[in-house]
This record gives C-alpha cells, sequence and structure tokens, in this order.
C-alpha cells in the first residue's frame, strides 16, 4: 500500500511538470521513460510510460533510413544495420527486436502513440552526420509528419546540427528549438535564429553564467541528461527550465523539493565528480 501510494504521489507531481502552465523546473523524460518495467529505450512503451507519468515531454531520436523513411532510434545502427543505408523494410525483419520485444518504430507510429496524451511534449532530437544531403532529406520529412499529426504546437526540436537547428527554426517558427553542441554561448546561438539551448550538465558547471544569459535573451535552457540527485539539484539551483533525464520519477521529486524551498538553510550542493 505505502508503494502504491508512493507511485500516485509521484505521478501527481509529474503531472503538476506537465502541465503548460505549471511553475518551477520540467521533466524531460530521456528516450521515454524507458527504465520502467518492461521497456526499451525509444520504444513505443517508453513514450507511453512517461505520458502515464505526467512527464512534461518525452525526448526521443530520429533517424532517416535509405529509402527515406523515419524511424526512432538513437544510433546510426540497428543490430547490425547501419539505418541510412538500410531499407524500413529490412530494419522491421521481425527477427530484430528492441530489448523488450518491440519493433523499432517509425516516426508515424510513434506521434499517433502520442495523441493519447495531448500535454506531453514531443522533444524531438534529429540525429545529423553532418552530411547537407541527408539534411535536405531529414528536415522536410520531419516537418511533414509532425503537421500530418497534427502536432505542431507540442513539438520542441533539439539537435548537435546547427544547420539542422536553424532550418528547424525557419521551417517551424512557433516551435521552440534548442541546440545541443555546447560549445557556443546564448548569444551566439541566438544570433542564429535558435531559441533554446539544451547543453550537457558539465558545461553549466564550467558556465554558469550561460543559464541567466540565456534567460536574459528569451532563451529557454535544458539540461542533458542529469541522473544523480545532486547534479539535479545543482542544475535547478541555477535555474535550468527543464531537466532532461533517465530518472524522471527522482527528478519530479526533487523539483517539487526545490519549489517548496529553492534555499535549504545549511544545505551544501557537492560538485561533480
Amino acid at each position: 500500500m505505502k508503494k502504491l501510494l508512493f507511485t500516485l504521489l509521484i505521478g501527481c507531481l509529474l503531472a503538476a511538470c506537465g502541465k503548460e502552465a505549471a511553475p518551477g523546473p520540467q521533466v524531460v523524460a530521456h528516450r521515454g521513460y524507458w527504465k520502467a518495467k518492461g521497456s526499451a529505450q525509444n520504444s513505443i512503451s517508453s513514450l507511453q510510460n512517461a505520458g502515464r507519468i505526467g512527464a512534461y515531454g518525452s525526448e526521443f531520436d530520429v533517424n532517416l533510413t535509405a529509402d527515406g523513411q523515419l524511424v526512432v532510434n538513437h544510433d546510426f545502427t540497428y543490430h547490425d544495420r547501419v539505418i541510412y543505408e538500410s531499407t524500413l523494410e529490412a530494419l522491421r525483419d521481425t527477427s530484430l527486436r528492441l530489448k523488450n520485444g518491440e519493433i523499432i518504430p517509425t516516426i508515424d507510429e510513434y506521434l499517433a502513440a502520442s495523441l493519447e496524451y495531448p500535454a506531453m511534449k514531443l522533444v524531438y532530437e534529429l540525429k545529423s552526420k553532418g552530411d547537407p544531403e541527408y539534411e535536405a532529406k531529414a528536415l522536410p520529412a520531419s516537418v511533414e509528419a509532425i503537421r500530418r499529426h497534427g502536432v505542431e504546437d507540442r513539438v520542441e526540436f533539439i539537435s548537435f546540427s546547427l544547420s539542422a537547428c536553424k532550418e528547424f527554426a525557419k521551417l517551424m517558427p512557433n516551435c521552440l528549438v534548442e541546440y545541443l553542441g555546447g560549445e557556443l554561448a546564448p548569444a551566439e546561438v541566438k544570433a542564429l535564429g535558435i531559441n533554446g539551448i539544451d547543453y550537457h550538465f558539465s558545461v553549466f558547471d564550467k558556465h554558469p553564467e550561460w543559464v541567466a544569459e540565456a534567460h536574459e535573451l528569451g532563451m529557454v535552457v535544458n539540461v542533458w541528461t542529469v541522473d544523480q540527485e545532486a547534479d539535479i539539484v545543482r542544475m535547478l539551483g541555477l535555474g535550468c527550465d527543464h531537466i532532461t533525464t533517465n530518472e524522471p520519477e527522482l527528478a519530479a521529486r526533487l523539483i517539487a523539493e526545490f519549489v517548496s524551498n529553492p534555499n535549504p538553510a545549511g544545505k551544501e550542493v557537492p560538485p561533480t565528480k
């Protein structure tokens, strides 16, 4: 009974974080909530798990196949096959499965499943191999899929590719676009027409002033991938807007504590090891 009550409480906290008008930082489930029992990274179930616990957003990775189809997968390879050199049919071979037994999802399947959780943001990372021809196909295909499912108001784009971020900002100017690279100051990113940064927490440890600078420029600040309690607390203290994490329930609890008492007396935040 105690475990059930705790789970319900965490779900309520995450649901509060998931509402757009909610105060305080927001939780983004990294590659969905894949640590839940029976799930896998970038699977339909990980998306559904993030929705069930009320996460603000579910982050996922998108690759383009050789025949111009978009699939949800982190790496450029899936089992022994290079995605951009393989057809969708080859990748959907029933002998190739995610760790929980699901087949690699297409972007259409993923976005269709997301309709069950209309309050949850879809944090769309386009994987890019630095090939302009690849991006010239993947970018418009991404936008077409998003519009086809009517989720334009829910998508937030992230990418390590500056050119992809700039193009997404042009193609979908009402969407949040965040650069992942970490080497550029907020003003440099803003000058490119990109309205957010999403940097590893080690970058903000080195440049803590970048959070306030980004906010002064009207930018959104996301931080990845923050799983340890000390790191989450430190990023909350800096004022990051979104916490991307593999531990969304832990992050929700820490956010709730931070919102209720942002400066607990005598509590020191340990540095990153």
